[in-house]
C-alpha cells in the first residue's frame, strides 16, 4: 500500500522539481509528481531502476509510492510545479517516492564530500557496479549519488565489518534518465552514465573488478522486472503499456552486451580506468 503524504518539508533541487514530504508511516520521501516537467515516464524509470539495483546489491534509495490527497494540497498550496510564470499543483493520486535516509533534521545528507572523505566511503566500489548498470540501462544523464554517515551494514549488508560500525556510505539516487529519460530508447555513449569524479573508477584493474555486478546483470532474472511491472501503478502508464513491454524486452536483450559497452568506455578518449591495461573481451 502507498504511504500517504502528511507534511511538506521543502522543495528539492533538480529538473523534476521533486518535493521532500513526510508520510503517515513516519518516513520521509523525495516525491516526483506524475505531472513533473520531465514527464510521467520518469516515474516509471525510477521505479524500475530501484527494483533492479536492489537485486544487484547496490545501495540505492528505496522506491515507493506516495499518495498525494486533496486535503494535503489544500493544506500545503506551495506543493507545486513551476513552469515559467505558471504554478501548477500536482495531480491528486499516486506519485513516485524514494525513501530519504532518516529524519532530515537529524541526518546530514551530502551531495559532495572532499576527496579525503570520498576515498574512505565504505561502499565506494559500488560506483563500478553502478557504471555497468547505467551502461546496460542507457542512462543518458551523469550518475547521481548522495553520501550519509550511517551504520555500514544498513547499506552494505555484505560488508565484513562490525555490525555497529559507522562510516560514510554512498546511496545511488535519481534514475529518471535511464532508458534515455522520457524517450524510452537506449542512447549508447561512452560519456553518459559516469560519475563526475572519475577517481571512483581508478581501482579497476580488470574484468574481475566489475564482479559480482557484471555476472548479475548478464544473467539478470526476468522475474525481477516482472515483479516491478506487477506493482507499477497503472495510472503512470497512461496508454504506454505496450511500449513499456517492448522497452523491457530490449533491455533484457542488452544484458550480454554490457561487457562490450564497458570496453567502449576503456577505448574512448575519456577512459576512466587508467590502471586497466587491457579491456579485451
Amino acid at each position: 500500500m502507498p504511504a500517504t503524504a502528511r507534511r511538506l518539508v521543502r522543495k528539492m533541487r533538480g529538473g523534476a522539481q521533486a518535493h521532500l514530504i513526510e508520510a503517515d508511516d513516519g518516513r520521509f520521501y523525495v516525491v516526483k509528481f506524475r505531472n513533473n516537467p520531465q514527464g510521467r515516464r520518469i516515474l516509471i524509470n525510477e521505479w524500475f531502476g530501484g527494483f533492479m539495483l536492489r537485486y544487484l546489491g547496490i545501495a540505492c534509495a528505496e522506491p515507493a509510492i506516495v499518495d498525494i490527497g486533496r486535503e494535503f494540497l489544500r493544506d500545503y498550496p506551495e506543493t507545486a510545479i513551476q513552469l515559467g510564470r505558471q504554478t501548477i499543483p500536482p495531480e491528486p493520486g499516486w506519485h513516485f517516492g524514494s525513501v530519504y535516509p532518516g529524519h532530515p533534521d537529524r541526518v546530514a545528507v551530502y551531495d559532495f564530500i572532499p576527496d579525503a572523505l570520498l576515498a574512505k566511503v565504505e561502499n565506494l566500489h559500488e560506483f563500478i557496479g553502478m557504471l555497468a548498470f547505467d551502461k546496460w540501462t542507457g542512462n543518458a544523464d551523469a550518475r547521481q549519488s548522495v553520501f550519509v554517515r550511517a551504520r555500514v551494514r544498513d547499506y552494505a549488508p555484505e560488508a565484513t565489518t562490525h555490525p555497529l560500525r559507522v562510516g560514510f556510505v554512498s546511496i545511488m539516487i535519481d534514475h529518471g534518465y535511464i532508458f534515455n529519460g522520457p524517450h524510452w530508447d537506449f542512447m549508447d555513449s561512452a560519456a553518459t552514465g559516469m560519475y563526475f569524479r572519475p577517481g571512483v573508477y581508478h581501482s579497476v584493474r580488470g574484468w574481475e573488478t566489475f564482479q559480482p555486478w557484471l555476472d548479475r546483470i548478464v544473467a539478470f532474472p526476468e522475474e525481477v522486472v516482472d515483479d516491478a511491472l506487477r506493482q507499477l501503478p497503472p495510472a503512470w502508464l497512461n496508454g504506454d503499456a505496450d511500449l513499456l513491454l517492448r522497452l523491457l524486452e530490449r533491455l533484457m536483450e542488452r544484458r550480454k552486451r554490457v561487457p562490450d559497452m564497458i570496453a567502449g568506455c576503456f577505448r574512448s578518449h575519456l577512459n576512466p580506468f587508467p590502471h586497466w591495461l587491457d579491456a579485451a573481451v
